[in-house]
């Protein structure tokens, strides 16, 4: 579940730096819930063509990260501003 919410996240910040095809596919994989088959199906394409598209999309995705980083330095600022928000709530009992 760990990964899927890293992934899914991943795409939130780096989905138009990829193919139509591998957004399409990733879509329908990761949000969608379908499987390669059925995706295979909807698109008359074959799984192996489904399932290239969408490690090639993973693979884009992590590449991104690993050079730009934007989803660390997200969390990074959630947990700042989680703590000014703590340190105003500790101000307010004082």
């Amino acid at each position: 579940m760990d990964n899927l919410i890293y992934l899914t996240n991943l795409y939130d910040y780096y989905e138009s730096l990829l193919t139509e095809k591998q957004k399409l596919y990733f879509k329908e994989y990761y949000f969608n819930n379908l499987s390669l088959s059925e995706i295979s199906e909807n698109y008359n394409v074959s799984r192996s063509a489904i399932s290239k598209q969408i490690n090639e999309a993973l693979k884009w995705l992590n590449y991104y990260e690993d050079k730009l980083h934007l989803y660390e330095k997200g969390l990074k600022i959630k947990e700042i501003i989680k703590n000014l928000q703590e340190k105003d709530e500790i101000e307010k009992l004082i």
